[in-house]
């Protein structure tokens, strides 16, 4: 079999071919790729194609693809059984491995998915102070929970104010550009009774990487402590990726609540949302709020992110960002050697190139990137065997298990690509 016929046929039975919108390819003018497996850095596609990832699904698989001792425990527990709906030993392993390594969840909830994180933690927030309105980030992306769907990033950059989200809900939703302390300062003048509180991604990932400027992240905290609202850290892409606390622990500011996603599953469908256990009894049982879920704890996805965590304990992340920050920026240098106006944003094992002449510290700079060359060297590089997000404004990743080797191979395919 092969991709182009899989596309075909996926056409007639899902929107677009695909089943998440960035997959159909269409911000590079391409059709995608079909997988077939996956092991370390590398991908095989249907046709037999070996391919370099710096997706690592988004970002979760920093161990790589089929890590063995990630394997070896879904073995084990796959071989008990797939799904109890009652309650296992697996979640309250990784619940105290998790708070171990971020202090600040004192308490959490599993749930399937990071948008179940997000959606659950703003349920939460507005059901403990209160109140409704929740000041988000132009280009912070947060799931396609009905509130977070107001200018978000990633996909969908496509769809703003997308169709199906009543003005109703969003009229609720504050927004302000990353970075941008004194429009939150006006949110808060104006309607700081009113905000229950305050979620941001700490380090951006889904307008391509961009980081906090000095005082951005201390200055939501200081905002919502004063006016009473809470403090919410999106930590689906950063959490264990920028240090094994977490952006929090990186930049050193305390959430009230944090939202994890997949990584804690160790790439199976996972979330989690926590916080001080203070906030946290308000959920049922304990509390009003609720939230439920048959496939909550899932003893398979327990089983990956407790075994995840162990070995991400044991491996050198100054090293890594070391090696990620050096290719980064050799990469980089390459473009620029080639006459493209490019800019780089890196930290630890995540970066972006921007095709940019100015520095991107928001959306709108994100936005204004020119798509059309990244299209031109998604392609080519695709077409070398390196698999790169396929839209511009993503995040590349390494992981633990890219070789020297693989980082020479891509320098090598991007010193072959023609603009």
């Amino acid at each position: 079999m092969d991709s182009k016929t899989l596309y075909a046929r996926a056409q007639q039975l899902m929107p677009g071919g695909v089943n998440s919108p960035l997959r159909a390819c269409r911000y590079v003018n391409s059709e995608p790729v079909f997988i077939d497996r996956a092991a370390g850095a590398y991908l095989w596609d249907v046709e037999g194609r070996q391919y370099i990832d710096y997706v690592l699904s988004w970002g979760p698989m920093l161990l790589g693809h089929c890590d063995p001792e990630v394997a070896e425990a879904v073995y084990v527990a796959v071989n008990k059984g797939t799904s109890y709906g009652a309650p296992c030993e697996g979640e309250v392993s990784l619940a105290e491995e998790i708070t171990k390594l971020i202090p600040s969840m004192e308490m959490m909830r599993m749930v399937s998915s990071g948008t179940e994180a997000t959606m659950s933690a703003l349920r939460l927030a507005r059901g403990y102070t209160g109140r409704d309105k929740v000041v988000k980030f132009i280009g912070n992306y947060h799931g396609h929970n009905d509130a977070f769907l107001a200018a978000a990033g990633s996909a969908a950059q496509a769809v703003p104010g997308t169709p199906g989200v009543p003005d109703d809900i969003v009229k609720h939703t504050l927004l302000a550009h990353y970075n941008d302390l004194e429009a939150v300062k006006a949110h808060f003048k104006e309607s700081g009774d009113e905000i229950a509180c305050v979620i941001v991604e700490p380090a951006a990932g889904n307008m391509g990487l961009v980081l906090p400027e000095d005082g951005f992240l201390q200055g939501l905290r200081d905002l919502c402590t004063k006016h009473g609202a809470l403090l919410i850290f999106d930590e689906v892409i950063t959490g264990f990726r920028v240090s094994l606390g977490g952006a929090q622990q990186r930049y050193g500011i305390t959430p009230d609540l944090t939202t994890l996603g997949k990584i804690i599953g160790g790439g199976f469908p996972v979330g989690c949302y926590g916080g001080k256990k203070e906030i946290m009894e308000h959920m049922a049982p304990c509390g009003g709020v609720f939230q439920a879920g048959t496939l909550s704890g899932n003893p398979v996805a327990m089983a990956a992110g407790l075994a995840t965590l162990k070995v991400l304990q044991k491996r050198d992340y100054d090293a890594l960002e070391a090696r990620t920050r050096e290719f980064a920026t050799a990469l980089t240098g390459i473009l620029k050697d080639k006459g493209q106006a490019v800019t780089l944003n890196h930290i630890a094992s995540a970066f972006t190139i921007y095709f940019s002449e100015v520095p991107v510290t928001n959306m709108a700079e994100s936005s204004a990137c020119n798509g059309d060359l990244y299209a031109t060297f998604w392609k080519q590089m695709q077409a070398q065997g390196i698999n790169l997000a396929p839209a511009g404004f993503e995040c590349a990743f390494t992981s633990f298990v890219h070789t020297d080797e693989d980082l020479e191979k891509t320098l090598e395919a991007a010193r072959n690509v023609t603009f």
